[in-house]
């Protein structure tokens, strides 16, 4: 137990809550998908809680749910056109979800889905389909213009579309891992300097005032992981945006 309160990996490990095997497939509900269902109903719950009343004159509350709103609403604008309010509900909710996600992984004890690289590349394969289904249903064929850009010489050309595909597909990729590794080397970063307070408070007088400076570092880093939170759903939307984008206007 002393091990595992300075261990900064033991945070990430994945426990089985309720064991579930069927036809030897282990579909275990864990802490991981414990705090995705809690980290939908807290950002359902708080957004109906507080548009509920739908006040001309808005409360705090409602105000913030129409500022997330607003926001989400013109960083798709800027970065798609009117046409691209139409994938505003998944940009609203793959923004909502992040963001609430990497706020609830501050709380001591608590699990940060976000951390966990199969969840992010799982949100990021989301958007990217989307683009592609969506792209190949309005475009037809004519999505594939995404891939050839205008003006290449034609002897470039087989250069050019092999570079745009390996960027295309590599886009799943870069997306989560931006997230995944943010989340990840913030929380260890905290978890490692919150440790130096454990062990030095241990050692008596001395290392309690020892223990001050790592201690001031856990504050500032907690304050700086409460901005990286936002920053990084922030990312991960505004990124969904320019590649939804690609979707509704393949050539370049």
């Amino acid at each position: 137990m002393a091990a595992d309160k300075v261990d900064p990996i033991h945070q990430f490990h994945i426990n089985k809550l309720i064991p579930i095997d069927i036809g030897g497939y282990d579909l275990s509900f864990t802490n991981s998908a414990l705090f995705m269902v809690a980290t939908v109903i807290v950002a359902a719950g708080f957004l109906f809680l507080t548009t509920s009343s739908r006040s001309l004159v808005p409360g705090r509350l409602q105000s913030v749910s129409e500022m997330a709103y607003e926001f989400v609403g013109n960083m798709l604008r800027d970065a798609a056109g009117t046409q691209g309010m139409k994938f505003f509900p998944l940009v609203f909710s793959l923004f909502m979800f992040v963001l609430v996600a990497n706020l609830l992984g501050l709380f001591p004890y608590f699990f940060t889905v976000t951390s966990h690289i199969i969840v992010t590349f799982g949100l990021a394969v989301l958007v990217i389909a989307t683009v592609v289904v969506y792209g190949f249903m309005k475009h037809g064929l004519g999505f594939l213009k995404l891939f050839v850009p205008h003006g290449v010489p034609v002897f470039l050309l087989p250069l050019v579309v092999l570079i745009e595909v390996i960027s295309f597909v590599s886009r799943p990729v870069s997306l989560s891992v931006r997230l995944f590794a943010n989340m990840l080397a913030g929380h260890i970063t905290l978890k490692v300097f919150s440790g130096f307070v454990v062990s030095l408070s241990a050692l008596g007088a001395v290392g309690v005032a020892g223990s001050i400076l790592p201690l001031a570092m856990a504050v500032a880093l907690t304050a700086l992981e409460l901005l990286v939170a936002f920053l990084q759903a922030y990312v991960f939307a505004v990124l969904a945006c320019m590649y939804l984008n690609d979707a509704l206007h393949p050539g370049h």
